[in-house]
């Protein structure tokens, strides 16, 4: 099975296409208007588009609300781990098109900010931040991530195999992993290690000072505002090094009991 998806992207399109289908949950196509036969919305767009390599072990399914809108409401990559023959998440992205957007992907000169992480626009992060996104969201989010799982365990089943990988790119990433049944191969500990220093007079907590609109005491309560405060550099500052990525995974048809946060709140 080492060439799993490659296999998947080499098959005639309308086989293929059917396959990577799998990945959409139903809801998406019901809420938006989508007929999924002819995969246009009710403009006669096409809104359903793909990026599936022969020769590559990764495929990509992007659905937008029309045509040239430049965020998509759905947005999935999925890779092979051929290391442990296991399927991996590169990224989900489920936005709200009709929600506000914030240009946190953008810096204030135009430059792409990969969602915050390369660079940063500060005003649009404080704008963000007030309306109760957490940091790499553009826009509210569509709360279809369970809907997504059993749709990407179906997908998963369909190449034969049984493990799902994803890194969890900011805090409460994992945290949202870990509800829907994740647990991890890298990270654990880091994890339990932020939960215990936002406690009272811990390293992480004396760093929530007022200093920023991201580090406001009481902030550490909440799954975003650790997710902010770490994004704004918190844990970098008291440990003297980045936080990594954790890098999480479940298996088909189990589901993992970790919390690193207990009594959270979003």
């Amino acid at each position: 099975m080492t060439y799993s998806i490659a296999r998947v992207n080499s098959l005639p399109r309308e086989e293929r296409n059917q396959i990577y289908l799998q990945l959409i949950p139903r809801a998406i196509f019901e809420r938006f208007h989508i007929d999924p036969k002819t995969l246009t919305n009710p403009f006669g767009e096409r809104v359903v588009t793909g990026i599936f390599p022969p020769d590559e072990n990764f495929g990509c399914i992007e659905v937008r609300h029309r045509a040239g809108d430049k965020d998509c409401i759905f947005s999935c990559q999925v890779s092979l781990a051929a290391f442990m023959q296991s399927l991996h998440l590169d990224f989900i992205i489920l936005n709200d098109p009709y929600s506000e957007r914030f240009n946190i992907d953008v810096s204030e000169d135009g430059k792409d900010t990969l969602f915050g992480v390369s660079s940063r626009n500060i005003p649009e992060e404080i704008r963000a931040l007030k309306a109760g996104l957490a940091p790499g969201m553009v826009r509210k989010g569509l709360r279809l991530v369970g809907d997504f799982l059993v749709c990407l365990e179906t997908f998963l089943d369909s190449l034969g195999l049984k493990t799902i990988t994803i890194n969890a790119f900011f805090y409460h990433n994992a945290i949202h992993w870990e509800n829907y049944g994740f647990t991890y191969f890298r990270g654990r500990k880091v994890m339990e290690k932020i939960h215990q220093e936002f406690q009272d007079n811990g390293r992480l907590a004396l760093k929530m000072d007022n200093s920023t609109p991201f580090r406001q005491k009481g902030m550490e309560r909440t799954i975003r505002g650790r997710s902010w405060a770490i994004h704004d550099g918190v844990y970098r500052e008291a440990f003297g090094e980045e936080w990594e990525s954790p890098l999480m995974y479940k298996t088909l048809g189990q589901t993992h009991t970790v919390n690193t946060f207990p009594g959270q709140i979003y």
